[in-house]
């Protein structure tokens, strides 16, 4: 007489054993990726501070004239919203070393958005120096500002995160990463991918191009060189973990392009 509700329970038990099972690892695995840190009040301070002062308003008028779209006292640069986090996908993160609990990506410097009369648009990249934040980089557009913005819609509370060396732009938020622009999508799908999934694709495609590895004695990984100053990047390459643009200071590269010692970086495709 009881045998039918036994075996129901019995059954109900299994499935739920069955699930937990099948949802604990991703979990774990959810819980092992701590946030990366977050910049504090301070620096974020410090860093609009730098942007918005009027040495850099004056290399922004001259950026924005470099190509004779208009002259530079007609530029009138100006500063839209505050500075943001950049996040790029950290090395420790494509290494997957068993056990090693690390975030998926690392805080490379932060942005602000200019904006000249004309309405274009460009990025100006701040990083901490021995003489505290200085501007050491502009990039045509506002991708930082934007694909920030659109993460935190998407995903409150997330990180936004670059993986340069296809330009993809993600947003990560618990055991989940999603695409946030064309290439991103190419790389994952529409719908996104797991943590693990998704750590399992960097690791087969950069682990072998990390500092220390034989990608890297062979200078291939070391960022711009010291014999290219005038280098300007279109948003990918082969150069996986280079990218900081503290390296740029570090290699003497300051002075480029007449334009008070930034390092111009050219986009040349948008997704």
């Amino acid at each position: 007489m009881t045998t039918g509700p036994i075996k129901r329970l019995f059954a109900a038990g299994t499935l739920a054993a069955a699930l937990t099972l099948t949802l604990t690892p991703q979990a774990a695995h959810a819980a092992s990726v701590p946030a990366p840190p977050a910049p504090d009040a301070a620096s974020v301070s410090a860093a609009r501070d730098v942007v918005a002062a009027p040495d850099t308003l004056d290399t922004l008028a001259r950026f924005f004239a470099r190509d004779g779209a208009l002259a530079a006292p007609n530029a009138a640069p100006r500063i839209d919203g505050d500075v943001v986090a950049v996040y790029m996908l950290s090395p420790e993160f494509v290494a997957a070393r068993p056990g090693a609990a690390v975030p998926i990506a690392r805080r490379e410097f932060l942005a602000g958005t200019a904006v000249a009369a004309d309405g274009r648009r460009a990025s100006v990249w701040t990083a901490d120096t021995a003489q505290g934040p200085q501007v050491v980089n502009i990039a045509e557009g506002d991708d930082e500002a934007r694909y920030v913005a659109t993460g935190a819609r998407l995903a409150p509370g997330g990180v936004v995160f670059r993986e340069p060396q296809i330009n993809a732009w993600y947003v990560q938020a618990g055991d989940r990463v999603s695409p946030l622009n064309a290439d991103a999508e190419h790389a994952i799908g529409a719908g996104g991918t797991t943590v693990a999934a998704y750590q399992r694709r960097v690791h087969r495609a950069y682990a072998d191009k990390l500092p220390g590895s034989g990608y890297d004695a062979k200078g291939l990984a070391g960022g711009f060189g010291p014999t290219d100053p005038g280098a300007v990047r279109s948003g990918s390459g082969d150069d996986p973990f280079g990218m900081a643009p503290t390296a740029f200071a570090a290699a003497g590269l300051l002075g480029v392009a007449g334009l008070g010692g930034v390092v111009v970086r050219v986009r040349r495709r948008r997704s």
